[in-house]
């Protein structure tokens, strides 16, 4: 199983400098990959300073050689394909192919949807992210794309250049408790990201999985164990990827990002 930090850019963090500093120091500690929240608004309880995510990853990419980065986990809802995909194809060149596509429905719990007329309607939600999904392995085809869905539009449109990773960039998809839609989804694509899940709660999604594939090879399921003993059965299990998620604005991040992920973990 690899290890990654799943990390806020918020308050000292929001500065890019400062990620990158993480980032390479996460690097020489032996983790596997620092991954990044992408929220636009946070609870007023916690810090308000935010980074732009895919900045703050342009920054580590620079700064790192061999860990994996990426969003965990960015709303196609409030974003546009073309944009998006002129960002990660960017950044994947820039990290020589380094990057991992973390997507999902987003939430509202900040009001970062409905403070700025988003969608909110969970149903609607889902079935944007499915056809945004469709859209930006379409544009990072390199071919032309003609592309007319129910919410999004590509007409006769070339991307270029391709992602330096083939077939494509690796997209993985959130599914949180007991739905099954979003796990099914996660099936069509690289990868599973199991939000609040215990152990029996992962095992009945990885069947899921394979009853969509027919197999989890090649497929990655990257988990948030709370304590060593979930983390050993969720490595039972066939966990791919473990998370050690930082707290917003953690004064002491630096200090266990530099403890490596055995300290975390085991």
């Amino acid at each position: 199983m690899k290890h990654a930090l799943l990390v806020p850019p918020v308050a000292e963090l929001s500065a890019p400098s400062a990620m990158a500093e993480l980032a390479l120091a996460a690097e020489r500690a032996g983790w596997d990959g620092v991954f990044v929240w992408d929220h636009v608004l946070r609870p007023a309880d916690e810090p308000q300073e935010i980074a732009d995510p895919w900045i703050a990853m342009a920054a580590m990419a620079i700064a790192t050689t061999r860990v994996r980065i990426g969003p965990m986990v960015t709303p196609i809802t409030r974003r546009r394909p073309i944009k998006l995909a002129r960002e990660t194809i960017t950044l994947d060149h820039l990290s020589e192919g380094r990057l991992t596509m973390g997507l999902g429905l987003g939430v509202d719990t900040s009001r970062e949807l409905s403070g700025f007329g988003e969608v909110t309607d969970a149903r609607v939600r889902g079935s944007r992210l499915d056809e945004g999904a469709d859209l930006l392995v379409a544009l990072w085809s390199g071919e032309q794309v003609d592309f007319h869905g129910e919410h999004f539009v590509a007409e006769g449109v070339t991307v270029l250049p391709r992602p330096v990773q083939r077939p494509r960039i690796p997209m993985w998809f959130a599914a949180r408790g007991d739905a099954r839609r979003p796990v099914r989804r996660a099936a069509r694509f690289d990868g599973l990201v199991p939000i609040e899940i215990d152990a029996r709660g992962l095992a009945e999604m990885m069947t899921v999985v394979t009853e969509e594939r027919g197999t989890l090879d090649g497929f990655d399921i990257a988990v948030r164990p709370r304590g060593s003993d979930e983390y050993a059965a969720f490595r039972e299990l066939g966990a791919t990827w473990s998370f050690i998620e930082t707290i917003p604005g953690d004064p002491d991040v630096m200090h266990m990002v530099e403890a490596g992920p055995a300290a975390a973990f085991w």
